[in-house]
């Protein structure tokens, strides 16, 4: 582990940068965005192992279009960081707030049990109730294709975050844009996502 003034660090070699060093953004259009930081966290196992034992996963109905189905992935949230499972994710909310200067204040887990498991094409409308937001996300345990598309149409943009990589959502990425993580039959590994949010992100303008 480097001894560094920039890095949060916890026992058994869990560390994020906090300088950023390896950012890099990637213009959608004229007002969104993507910004990959890539091995901004190094140790991720062991989080990966803390977070998959610790975490009380669950599975959730939805209704889509008058139908009721199960999700295909399970899921956990925290929406008080004092009572986060793991002390590093109190660490990387610290980070993110003072880098992108807006308050992390809560969380929201996706655990993709193998490449069966996926997350169709959404908007995070119940985190991002602004026309503009910074949501980041943090990959841990299996690479998996992240998808990102206009909501107007056309064709998507594929990133493929690898464990201890922060993939960043900006500008209006959450109104003019749609996500999805799809499935992956050749993964047989787990990935757990760590989105973190803001309640002001959440509290549409006045």
């Amino acid at each position: 582990m480097h001894a560094q003034a920039d890095l949060f660090t916890t026992p058994a070699s869990l560390a994020i940068d906090a300088s950023f060093a390896s950012a890099r953004r990637i213009p959608l259009d004229a007002t969104s965005w993507i910004e990959l930081v890539p091995g901004w966290m190094s140790g991720p196992e062991v989080l990966f192992e803390a977070l998959a034992a610790a975490v009380p996963w669950s599975q959730h109905y939805r209704k889509l279009f008058e139908q009721t189905f199960l999700e295909p992935r399970l899921t956990a949230e925290y929406r008080i960081l004092n009572r986060l499972p793991h002390e590093m994710l109190l660490a990387a909310a610290a980070a993110l707030s003072n880098h992108y200067k807006v308050t992390y204040d809560s969380l929201w887990m996706n655990l993709y049990r193998d490449g069966r498991d996926s997350t169709g094409w959404h908007r995070d409308r119940f985190s991002c109730r602004r026309p503009e937001c910074i949501v980041p996300v943090l990959t841990l345990g299996a690479t998996r294709r992240f998808l990102i598309k206009p909501r107007s149409g056309g064709p998507s943009h594929a990133f493929s975050p690898r464990s201890g990589d922060l993939i960043v959502m900006g500008g209006r990425s959450q109104e003019d844009w749609v996500h999805s993580v799809p499935k992956a039959p050749e993964v047989a590994e787990a990935r757990i996502s760590v989105n973190f949010q803001s309640s002001m992100q959440a509290r549409r303008e006045r």
